[in-house]
């Protein structure tokens, strides 16, 4: 080293630089991870304080969100990419970091973001939540990545299908290979069918408001934000992409509200299902978070019934409270336990009992629930579930109707519990649910209706109704 190499001073330590965006996107996988937190209740408080705080933009929201929800839609497949490029078992690679790898891989291959860019960007934040030696390492595979496209990684890391069909189907759309069993059994059968659902899964879903009837119009609705018909309730609006349903002010102040297709047609079904006898007496058994307990409090007070909205966990049932406050009718919010009702038996004309399930039906909203759940989760669920659909039948008067409904396709929590309780019970006998989804296509053989992210734009929604017959 010459003399004047040795008197140069050493460069200084350049402080990484905080990229706001790629942090908050950071911090939420973080919440998901450690706390078990969803994405969609984390992210919403997140990008207000970052507008208020960092002067986010919306480009710079629509970029986190896009972060934070393809990262966890595309977990699986990443994860199969990132091991092939690692010379250690990914359990063993700290999950902070393979957070920051999921999201630089999200970036090189499920956006236009360029590879330079992406990696630089990822590098950066490794640098900052992370420190610069584990940084080295994230760079080492980051660009071990950008040898090859998606397509190319998946062609490499996926088997083949003639090989193992569910675990190529796993690896190529992002599910537990447990969960791609139980939804192929739940379409009852065909490779097309099967990608399709997966791949539906793996969309944004849309946003849709309900028009609560009695206290705002569709046509005003439309008039308030930018938006498109639904494809099959008469009170849904499609909003525009990148609207925000918190500045629509019927939004705010409850008239409206945020729910999707499948949930609005499931609560119109059960209010329109013929009945004998009267009809002023509807319970909502599983009350919250309200949005089926709004609309169906709009839609028994046209016909001026009362709801009874129950929903055993009291801060649960303060957002039903919430939801139904401004209800043109008359509706009383408790907190009970369904399974240990404090009503009397047959006191009631209609009852929906919404039950706790796996939530597989819903992976579009909430996609870290494919890698939450297990399988044995549905165990616990099963004795629940049955209990509540044998109340509610006890609940309603001979001549009344029962809802029982599911954001699940798993057979094991629709028709497997069905079929159970009214073997058991008796006394109860299942009417076709399907004339009273008017033109929705592609409802089955029934009598029961499992609605399809890829065949009907909706959440995977299940419902049964069944008529007490003694």
């Amino acid at each position: 080293m010459s003399e004047q190499a040795r008197r140069r001073p050493p460069k200084p330590h350049r402080r990484p630089k905080k990229d706001p965006v790629r942090m908050l996107a950071f911090e939420v996988l973080r919440a998901v991870d450690e706390r078990d937190a969803y994405a969609n209740l984390v992210l919403p408080p997140l990008l207000r304080k970052a507008r208020e705080k960092e002067g986010f933009e919306a480009r710079d929201a629509a970029l986190a969100t896009e972060l934070v929800y393809g990262t966890l839609r595309r977990q699986g497949t990443y994860d199969a990419i990132i091991a092939a490029c690692v010379d250690r078992p990914l359990r063993e690679v700290d999950p902070p970091v393979l957070d920051v790898l999921s999201l630089g891989a999200h970036q090189l291959l499920g956006t236009r973001i360029p590879p330079h860019a992406a990696v630089s960007a990822t590098v950066e934040l490794a640098r900052v939540v992370l420190g610069e030696g584990r940084a080295k390492f994230v760079n080492a595979v980051l660009r071990k990545i950008t040898r090859q496209d998606l397509d190319a990684w998946l062609a490499e890391v996926a088997p083949p299908y003639e090989k193992d069909a569910e675990d190529h189907l796993a690896v190529m759309h992002s599910h537990p290979r447990w969960v791609v069993s139980a939804l192929w059994d739940a379409l009852g059968g065909g490779r097309a069918g099967i990608e399709e659902l997966l791949e539906a899964d793996n969309e944004r879903p849309e946003v849709t408001l309900v028009a609560r009837p009695g206290r705002v119009t569709v046509d005003e609705l439309a008039e308030a934000a930018e938006t498109e018909p639904g494809r099959w309730s008469p009170y849904a609006l499609r909003l525009a992409d990148g609207g925000e349903p918190g500045a629509i002010e019927a939004v705010r102040d409850g008239r409206a509200g945020v729910q999707d297709e499948g949930s609005q047609l499931v609560a119109i079904a059960l209010a329109n299902a013929p009945l004998d006898g009267p009809d002023t007496r509807w319970l909502d058994g599983c009350a919250g978070p309200g949005g089926k307990a709004a609309l169906l409090g709009a839609l028994a007070a046209e016909r001026g019934a009362a709801l009874l909205a129950s929903e055993k966990q009291p801060h649960r049932a303060r957002l039903v409270e919430r939801a139904l406050a401004g209800n043109p009718g008359p509706y009383q919010v408790i907190a009970a336990d369904g399974t240990r009702p404090p009503w009397r038996e047959g006191a009631f004309d209609r009852v929906l009992v919404d039950v706790p399930c796996s939530g597989l039906g819903a992976l579009r909203r909430r996609p870290e629930a494919r890698w939450r759940r297990r399988p044995e989760d549905l165990d616990g669920f099963a004795p629940l579930q049955r209990g509540l659909l044998t109340e509610a039948l006890r609940a309603v008067r001979v001549g009344g109707v029962v809802g029982y409904a599911t954001c699940s396709p798993h057979l094991a929590e629709t028709r497997v519990v069905v079929d159970d309780v009214l073997k058991r019970l008796g006394g109860a006998e299942l009417i076709d649910a399907r004339p009273l989804f008017p033109g929705v296509e592609r409802l089955g053989d029934g009598p029961d209706v499992q609605l399809w992210p890829h065949l009907h734009g909706t959440d995977a929604m299940y419902l049964a109704l069944i008529r007490r017959t003694a």
